[in-house]
């Protein structure tokens, strides 16, 4: 039951993690043991998801509707253990937008199912879309990455290039990865966007919006920042002369 008891505690114990992750990561930026700490929480992630990928297809737990890694969230797991191992840019830029705003969604309106799950599906389940929320908070507020335009528009080609992906897989399989062919089963805020098409538009102009709203606070206070030093370097210069 979305909100009841379990949930509330699940919601509650991700947003005191968060404040802890980002206090911490902060305390500990530019040290060795922040990245030492990052890249092992990377390399943890990254087996935990390719467990819970086989675990998935074991003959037990098979459907073809939920066990292909093909939702945006089952990529996200291996596309942040990449962010946060190597810390390459282009992962950590999807990692940020991805994780922040489409990864929220499986638990804010998780399937009611995920909520009674058997033990095994519910700590996988849960404990991999918290560590995907945790990850970009550790790595932008913490570690000290920031996005950029470049990043906003790869993580939204990439969110584009994957619903292409998935698209045609659906349709051959009869299934709705990603929700790309139509709305998912239980509720979401997907309900009041329309029928598909319309709700794939509508999605696709508030992601640009909201995207473009979580990257323009750090462009600006680049730009600040690089003309604070401007200023100061033109005032050396002045006052040597």
């Amino acid at each position: 039951m979305l909100f009841d008891a379990v949930h509330c505690a699940l919601l509650a114990a991700t947003s005191v993690l968060s404040v802890l992750v980002v206090w911490a990561t902060r305390r500990a930026r530019g040290t060795n043991a922040l990245d030492k700490w990052l890249r092992c929480s990377g390399w943890v992630l990254l087996i935990c998801s390719v467990l819970y990928t086989v675990w998935l297809l074991l003959p037990g737990n098979w459907h073809v509707a939920d066990s292909l890694p093909l939702h945006y969230s089952d990529v996200l797991r291996f596309i942040t253990a990449v962010a946060l191992i190597w810390r390459l840019k282009w992962a950590v830029m999807v990692s940020y937008f991805w994780g922040l705003t489409l990864n929220p969604q499986a638990m804010i309106t998780p399937h009611p199912t995920m909520l009674v799950a058997e033990p095994v599906q519910f700590t996988f389940y849960w404990g991999l879309h918290i560590a995907v929320w945790l990850a970009p908070l550790a790595l932008i507020w913490g570690a000290g990455h920031r996005p950029d335009w470049k990043g906003f528009c790869l993580a939204y080609l990439c969110a584009f290039l994957w619903a292409i992906f998935v698209m045609p897989i659906n349709a051959q399989l009869g299934t709705n990865y990603g929700f790309v062919n139509r709305p998912p089963d239980g509720a979401s805020l997907m309900d009041f966007l329309g029928p598909w098409p319309v709700y794939l538009v509508w999605i696709g102009l508030m992601m640009a919006a909201l995207w473009a709203a979580m990257t323009w606070p750090w462009t600006r206070r680049r730009s600040r920042n690089s003309q604070v030093s401007s200023r100061r370097v033109s005032g050396s210069t002045v006052t040597s002369t």
